[in-house]
C-alpha cells in the first residue's frame, strides 16, 4: 500500500567504547563518542515470538539510553550500512542547525556506505529522545528511537535514574509487522500499534532499593498513541516535563482520573518514593481501551533506605530567555485538512503516497520540495505563534532548536513550563511564546508522525 519497501532492512546500530548495561531502562550508554551504525534487529516484542524487521541501535535490544554531561561536547558518528537513507534528530536539544537531522533543510540524507559526525554541547540537561527524519514513519515504526539524557552538572541526590521509553508496534498474531500505517489512520489520530511496549518489554519488572528515591524518565516515543499515566497509591512528584524542571513540581498522578498525559514526542521526570517494604511494588499504569494498562513495575528489593522525597536537591532551571510578551510578534498557524489534489513528494525520504493536512492551507509537498518558510524571524525578537487547529483531531507539534512557553488556551488551563513539543487539542487556539534566539531553519511539524508524512509540517526561519 506504500511506496516504502517493507522488505529492506534499517536499524542504528551501537556500537563503540563504553559498555552497555542490560536492565529496565538501562541500555544506558556514558561515552561522548559513540558510532551508531544502521543494522538490521530482531526481538521478542510479543511472548513467543521472534519480530524481524526491527530497526534498532543493537541486534536484539532497543536503542540505547545515551547519557550526555550537561555543558560537554558530544560526537555521535552515524553510519549507515543499508540501502536506504537516513538521518539522526536530537528531539528537543538546542544545538547547532546543521546537526539538527532534518533531511534537506540541515543536511543532505545519509546514503549507503555514508557516514555522518553529530557534534553540539548541550546546553539544557534533562531528558530528551533521537529518532530518524528520513524514512521517519517506516524506520520509527520498526522501534527506532531512543532517549537521551544529558545529566544535571550538579546530581539531584537519587538512588536509581531509570529511563522508560514508551512504544507500541503493529504485529499480527505470529509476532510479526502488519501495515505500519493506514490510510484511515493518518487521515485521523494515527494508526495505533497492537502491542504495547516499555524499552520492547512487556510489562518490565525493574528492582530499586526499598525505601530509596528513584528518577523515572518516560518518554513518549511512538508515532501515534498519547499515553494517559498514573501511579495507583505512589508517593512522588512530577519535577520535569520535556527536558525543563517544573519551578514547582506537580502532584504524581496516583489515578486514571488525573492522568498524566504523554503525546507523541513528549517526556516527565518522576521523583518516586518507593516504599520501605521489601516485595512491595509501584506501577506505572496507562488507560488503555478495556482496562489500564501495566507498562512498567518498580520492586523494591532490600533493607530500606529510608529517604525521604525532601532530601532532593531541586533541579536548577535551563538558562532559557524570556520574551517579552507586551513586544512580542505574533503569527496566526492554521491546521487543518489538505486541498485536494495534492501529493507529497519525499524524494529520498519516503512517500506515503497522500495528502491529508496542511498548514495555512497548504500542505508540505515533501522533504526535498524546497518549500518556503511558514514564519520568517529576525534573531533575537520575542514570538507568540498562535496555533488554530482546525481539524475534530488532536496534535502534539513539535518545534526544533527552540525551547517554548504555552501561555494561553481558549479551551483550558495551562502550564506554562518550557517545552518543545505541545499538544494541540481539537478546535483549540493555543499561543506560544519564545525568543527566535537560534538562527537557522527550523522544522516545526505533528509528531503524529502519518499527520507530519502527509502534510503538518514546516519549517520557521530565524535569521
Amino acid at each position: 500500500m506504500s511506496t516504502f519497501s517493507l522488505t529492506r532492512r534499517r536499524t542504528l546500530g551501537l556500537l563503540g567504547a563504553a559498555a552497555i548495561t542490560p536492565g529496565l531502562g538501562a541500555w544506558a550508554k556514558a561515552a561522548s563518542r559513540p558510532t551508531l551504525r544502521i543494522q538490521p534487529a530482531r526481538a521478542e516484542l510479543l511472548k513467543g515470538f521472534v519480530t524481524d524487521a526491527m530497526v534498532s541501535t543493537l541486534p536484539d535490544a532497543p536503542p540505547p539510553v545515551l547519557r550526555l554531561k550537561q555543558g560537554q561536547p558530544f560526537t555521535a558518528r552515524v553510519e549507515n550500512a543499508t540501502p536506504d537513507y537516513t538521518t539522526m534528530h536530537w528531539h528537543g536539544l538546542r544545538l547547532p542547525n546543521a546537526m539538527d537531522g532534518v533531511p534537506y533543510l540541515t543536511q543532505f540524507p545519509i546514503g549507503q556506505g555514508e557516514a555522518f559526525d553529530y557534534t553540539f554541547t548541550p546546553p539544557d540537561a534533562g531528558t530528551y529522545w533521537y529518532h530518524p527524519h528520513c524514512m521517519t514513519m517506516d524506520q520509527m515504526a520498526r522501534g527506532l528511537t531512543g532517549i537521551l539524557v544529558v545529566e544535571e552538572a550538579e546530581p539531584p541526590g537519587f538512588d536509581r535514574d531509570i529511563a522508560l521509553n514508551l512504544r507500541d508496534f503493529r504485529l499480527g498474531g505470529d509476532g510479526q509487522f502488519i501495515d505500519l500505517w493506514t490510510a484511515r489512520g493518518a487521515a485521523r489520530a494515527g494508526t495505533f500499534g497492537t502491542v504495547m511496549t516499555t524499552n520492547w518489554a512487556t510489562e518490565p519488572v525493574e528492582e530499586v532499593p526499598a525505601g530509596g528515591l528513584v528518577r523515572l524518565r518516560v518518554a513518549a516515543t511512538d508515532t501515534a498513541r498519547i499515553y494517559k499515566l498514573f501511579l495507583p497509591g505512589a508517593q512522588g512528584l512530577v519535577i520535569a516535563l520535556d527536558g525543563h524542571p517544573l519551578a514547582v513540581p506537580l502532584p504524581l498522578p496516583v489515578s486514571d482520573a488525573e492522568a498524566l498525559l504523554l503525546a507523541p514526542g513528549q517526556r516527565a521526570d518522576l521523583a518516586i518514593a518507593m516504599p520501605p517494604t521489601e516485595g512491595a511494588t509501584v506501577d506505572l499504569m496507562t488507560h488503555a481501551p478495556g482496562k489500564p494498562r501495566l507498562m512498567a513495575r518498580l520492586l523494591a528489593s532490600g533493607g530500606t533506605l529510608k529517604r525521604e522525597l525532601t532530601e532532593l536537591k531541586p533541579l536548577a532551571p535551563n538558562d532559557i530567555p524570556e520574551p517579552e510578551l507586551d513586544k512580542a510578534r505574533v503569527e496566526e498557524l492554521v491546521f487543518g485538512w489538505s486541498p485536494e489534489g495534492n501529493l507529497p513528494n519525499d524524494g529520498l525520504c519516503g512517500t506515503m503516497g497522500y495528502t491529508f493536512w496542511s498548514i495555512n492551507r497548504l500542505p508540505w509537498p515533501g522533504d526535498a520540495a524546497g518549500a518556503g518558510p511558514l514564519v520568517d524571524l529576525r534573531q533575537g525578537e520575542s514570538v507568540i505563534l498562535r496555533l488554530r487547529n482546525e481539524s475534530p483531531n488532536d496534535h502534539p507539534i513539535h518545534l526544533h532548536g527552540l525551547a517554548f512557553k504555552v501561555i494561553r488556551s481558549n479551551r483550558r488551563e495551562v502550564s506554562s513550563h518550557w517545552t518543545d513539543t505541545a499538544l494541540l487539542l481539537e478546535k483549540e487556539v493555543l499561543d506560544i511564546a519564545f525568543v527566535a534566539d537560534n538562527p537557522g531553519d527550523w522544522a516545526f511539524h505533528c509528531h503524529v508522525i502519518e499527520h507530519q508524512k502527509t502534510g503538518l509540517a514546516g519549517y520557521i526561519r530565524i535569521s
